[in-house]
């Protein structure tokens, strides 16, 4: 599968990414939100990681979205914009606030877990096809969306209704389901997620999210059977792996798929928070550049496992050289590969030390 969309208008870019982004208070030190007594800013939102991961790979990327007319908005765009992202179709909202989140240190699937969202009713969740600019968001040869989107408003589910709609010369329309069930308020997700899923051509799902959304169980076969319409379906393994079902783009039904399985890296982990946004961006790069299936998921992987080594949402990624090199690797030498903090930066360090006399 590569990529179609309009190519030769002359704003097009590689991927638009559309979605809310906040900015985030990391705490300083573990503890409860109650007992953290300082934090540290940043910026977050499935969609706008994706682009910025991609812009820093050396991807042209839009981001499309709604902030408001506040510090934090100003913020957010400035910082999305200096990985080299283009924020010119970002609108500016007068009357709603930008969002904002505070979270704690740990993982987010355990118990001691907490994140405090102020969100409800921010710029972003004001987002309809009549405000956002429809055609910047098409602009792109890889439209990107998520299901977190859908959860936000009944007037950004129309959005996203609108954009996995069928239409002839749209982009590809990867579409990852980041279900989040605390902010579905409005709707019944699972339905909401699979119609969505089915309109679109790529689609990431994890394993866990496929049977709290959809109360499917079995492994990834199962899941593609539930879903057999996109074109590519990533279904993420967590630290076993993921697998990609790659069908010939006739029918759309899964019947003669290609499946790929790709173990993950051994990780020594600092944050579990960002991978599976790194991920997608590793994969839709490697994609762009049309790379075979096994290297695909080697990106993705390659990607989260930068985001898995530092604090926050967002890493530096290897560079393509370097990623490229360690997706070659033999099966052997890749499963027993073992990535640790500063890895993406360390053969940069070592090439500047081979260049000073």
């Amino acid at each position: 599968m590569t990529p179609n969309g309009p190519v030769d208008a002359p704003d097009v870019v590689d991927v638009v990414a559309l979605g809310e982004s906040m900015v985030t208070f990391l705490p300083t030190r573990p503890g409860r939100l109650a007992d953290v007594p300082s934090f540290e800013r940043a910026i977050g939102g499935a969609e706008s990681n994706v682009a910025c991961v991609l812009a820093s790979a050396g991807h042209t990327v839009r981001w499309v979205g709604r902030v408001g007319t506040d510090g934090f908005g100003d913020h957010l765009v400035e910082a999305i914009a200096a990985y080299g992202v283009d924020t010119s179709a970002v609108r500016r909202d007068p009357a709603r606030p930008t969002g904002i989140y505070f979270r704690t240190a740990g993982d987010r699937a355990s118990d001691d877990h907490e994140v405090a969202y102020y969100r409800a009713g921010s710029a972003a969740s004001a987002m309809t096809k009549d405000n956002v600019g429809v055609d910047a968001v098409r602009s792109g040869r890889v439209l990107h969306l998520s299901g977190i989107t859908a959860a936000l408003s009944e007037d950004c589910l129309g959005l996203m209704r609108e954009l996995t709609a069928p239409r002839a010369g749209r982009p590809l329309v990867s579409f990852d389901v980041n279900h989040r069930a605390h902010l579905w308020h409005h709707q019944e997700p699972g339905k909401v997620l699979l119609d969505l899923a089915r309109g679109s051509d790529l689609v990431f799902v994890g394993e866990d999210e496929a049977e709290a959304a959809w109360g499917v169980i079995g492994g990834p076969a199962a899941i593609r059977a539930a879903l057999p319409e996109p074109r590519a379906l990533v279904v993420k393994q967590g630290s076993r792996g993921a697998t990609l079902f790659q069908g010939d783009g006739e029918g759309f039904q899964g019947e003669d798929d290609t499946v790929t399985f790709v173990p993950s890296l051994k990780v020594d982990v600092v944050a579990p928070v960002g991978a599976g946004d790194a991920f997608a961006a590793g994969f839709l790069s490697a994609t762009l550049r049309a790379l075979p299936a096994r290297d695909r998921l080697r990106h993705g992987h390659l990607m989260a496992a930068a985001a898995l080594t530092v604090p926050g949402d967002l890493a530096a990624p290897p560079s393509r050289e370097h990623a490229d090199r360690l997706a070659a690797l033999d099966d052997r030498a890749w499963e027993t590969l073992r990535l640790g903090p500063g890895w993406t930066e360390a053969v940069t360090r070592a090439q500047e030390e081979v260049r000073t006399p």
